[in-house]
């Protein structure tokens, strides 16, 4: 397995994809469509003698453009099977347009989280920016649920779906040892399991992947992204390979890490309430993150609506309009996430951003 590392200066930079060649050659995600990432993967896969016409089958974490952006041209040239889960198909297919491009979504999206004019003009104009053949050419795909196993570069990859950054986030688990030149992270003790995950954003080594603005289309994203990071717990695989920057050697402490960065910021969220009183979730955003640019300005006041959804599906806030007032003073925020095996390990230990 080799890892190739992109540019991107328009969303968290340093976008990895992921070559599997042993009996046919497969990609793990793609990057955005942007010239400049083009040559990049073109000129990543030379090193190794590969192009884009000899790819047999691409294997996408999620919809976002940094992740799918080049799979519709890549399948062009090369007729390379694209595998995404079923729930973010219609975002990769074409037959769903995405917020960034879809402006009455824009607009009750924006109307929804309480956005001043002038900052929705400003999300607007960043959208029109950057869209122009970002999400590249539609693919047709073929769709995973949770559980299935896919053949791809001589590699059996299991689909586990882990929505909350988008509603159809599919990690795919693999056994290291099938795969041409990757040495397995895990020790060699003569166990008949060797697991390693690659998390797409599911799971990353320095940021924690944003939810409620990164998909606006999943229910409950707070609650389904908890549910994710408990499931990569318990998985416990030996290594996981991200979306972005470097691997991830203890995954199952990373995963328990960002579920109690949840919990400390759900308690920030009750804070700014319990002190200044109803609030809209772009004024909450404003006192957890302060001041936003490009596309935090979609991701700030969309985490922010997450966290406050949670606690009103759970009766802690109710909303008014678009504000919400906190109805519970002291609740019981450990009760509103999934409990794990290291929770003892990492609490008080992740309360950054």
């Amino acid at each position: 397995m080799k890892r190739i590392q992109l540019g991107n200066t328009v969303f968290e930079g340093e976008n990895d994809v992921y070559l599997l060649d042993g009996e046919t050659t497969a990609l793990v995600d793609t990057g955005v469509a942007l010239p400049d990432v083009r040559e990049d993967l073109a000129s990543g896969l030379a090193d190794y003698g590969v192009a884009f016409a000899d790819v047999d089958a691409i294997a996408l974490t999620h919809w976002h453009p940094d992740h799918a952006g080049l799979a519709g041209e890549i399948q062009a040239e090369s007729g390379a099977d694209v595998y995404v889960h079923e729930a973010d198909a219609p975002l990769v297919d074409g037959t769903e347009t995405p917020l960034t491009e879809d402006r009455d979504l824009q607009r009750e999206t924006f109307e929804r989280w309480g956005i001043p004019q002038a900052d929705r003009d400003r999300l607007t104009a960043f959208f029109e920016s950057v869209s122009t053949g970002l999400s590249g050419r539609p693919a047709d795909v073929t769709t995973v649920t949770d559980g299935d196993v896919i053949e791809v570069g001589g590699v059996a990859l299991e689909a586990l779906h882990l929505p909350g950054h988008t509603a159809g986030l599919a990690g795919y688990a693999f056994d290291p040892r099938e795969v041409p030149d990757h040495e397995p992270v895990g020790a060699s003790d003569g166990s008949p399991r060797y697991e390693e995950l690659f998390t797409g954003d599911a799971l990353l080594p320095k940021y924690t992947p944003n939810v409620g603005g990164a998909d606006v289309r999943v229910d409950a994203p707070l609650a389904a992204y908890a549910r994710s990071l408990a499931r990569i717990v318990e998985r416990d695989v030996d290594a996981a390979h991200p979306g972005h920057r470097w691997r991830i050697d203890d995954p199952s402490r990373r995963a328990a890490e960002i579920l109690d960065h949840h919990r400390h910021r759900t308690r920030r969220v009750i804070g700014v309430l319990a002190d200044g009183g109803p609030a809209t979730a772009w004024e909450v955003s404003a006192e957890l993150f302060g001041e936003l640019v490009e596309i935090h300005v979609l991701h700030g006041p969309g985490e922010a609506f997450a966290h406050l959804d949670h606690l009103e599906d759970a009766g802690i806030v109710a909303r008014d309009g678009t504000a919400y007032r906190l109805v519970e003073p002291d609740p019981d925020v450990r009760s509103l996430f999934p409990t794990t095996r290291l929770d003892h390990a990492v609490d008080g230990s992740e309360d950054g951003a």
